[in-house]
């Protein structure tokens, strides 16, 4: 089984993109395909679920606090899988980020999807060699990930209880749970960048 994390700032790129790799037709094999909007999430996705692919649009990033700190991490953590770089703005920032860092292809957003196709099956394939797990599980659940994503936005726990109409107190179980899976030492660990984190 494949496992491809797709990172892009866009709900709707994430959800079409999953849609169209796993019911496409155009890829042997079974796929577990998983989309973030989160460089730390996925950062911690690479480490630790360990995927055969990773897919990246890093244009919408770039106004997050420490963009380059954050993407250097990222990329850091995925120089053992093949990376597909999609550009979809002005990427000199992310170039230069980029250029100590091996990147399987680097593509226009706009590229039509056969030639997409092509490159992702032979970044698959050059992994097929590769002894691929049976089993696949994201590293959070979706409700974690909603949560991570509203606490990162800097939402207080009544509001993400309200908004994902659950109790104050899960909201903080929910928290408590995403720090012992990313192995955060505080709650504050997800605002620091990689230099703070390591000090």
């Amino acid at each position: 089984m494949f496992k491809i994390l797709l990172i892009d700032r866009c709900h709707f790129t994430r959800a079409g993109f999953e849609a169209w790799l796993n019911h496409s037709g155009l890829f042997p094999g079974n796929y577990v395909v998983t989309g973030l909007n989160n460089l730390f999430l996925a950062r911690e996705h690479i480490l630790q679920w360990k995927p055969t692919l990773v897919i990246a649009d890093l244009n919408g990033f770039r106004q997050d606090i420490h963009p380059v700190q954050q993407i250097a991490s990222l990329l850091k953590a995925c120089e053992t899988q093949p990376f597909i770089l999609l550009q979809s703005g002005d990427e000199r920032e992310t170039a230069e980020t980029l250029g100590a860092f091996p990147v399987w292809s680097s593509l226009l957003k706009k590229t039509d999807l056969d030639t997409l196709a092509a490159v992702i099956n032979d970044a698959l394939t050059s992994c097929a060699s590769i002894e691929i797990p049976h089993v696949a599980a994201p590293l959070l659940t979706r409700q974690e990930e909603k949560v991570l994503n509203m606490w990162m936005d800097g939402a207080s726990n009544k509001k993400i209880a309200s908004y994902l109409s659950i109790n104050g107190k899960t909201v903080y179980t929910y928290k408590r749970n995403i720090r012992m899976k990313l192995h955060m030492d505080t709650r504050f660990s997800p605002f620091l960048s990689p230099q703070e984190v390591e000090n």
